[in-house]
């Protein structure tokens, strides 16, 4: 597929195609990854990218209590 460059200030831009965007799950403001493979210009998804207190934000004690099952407390783990 064939597209033309255009000015975008100081740099190049250019426009992906909607059913390249669609297919690819494209929408504006979505980050792509440009990198040079030889002679060809790559562009890529970009994978998003988590710091551990984003994805962390909304845990509460009980999410984290329902993720491990070690079973019923036994011996001195039983707190009266």
């Amino acid at each position: 597929m064939e597209v033309q460059l255009t000015r975008w200030g100081s740099s190049l831009g250019m426009r992906i195609p909607k059913e390249l965007a669609t297919r690819f799950g494209l929408s504006e403001g979505a980050k792509v990854n440009v990198d040079a493979d030889g002679d060809r210009i790559v562009v890529s998804v970009a994978r998003p990218r988590y710091r551990l207190e984003e994805l962390l934000v909304d845990l509460t004690h009980d999410d984290l209590a329902a993720a491990f099952d070690w079973g019923p407390d036994q011996g001195r783990e039983v707190v009266e």
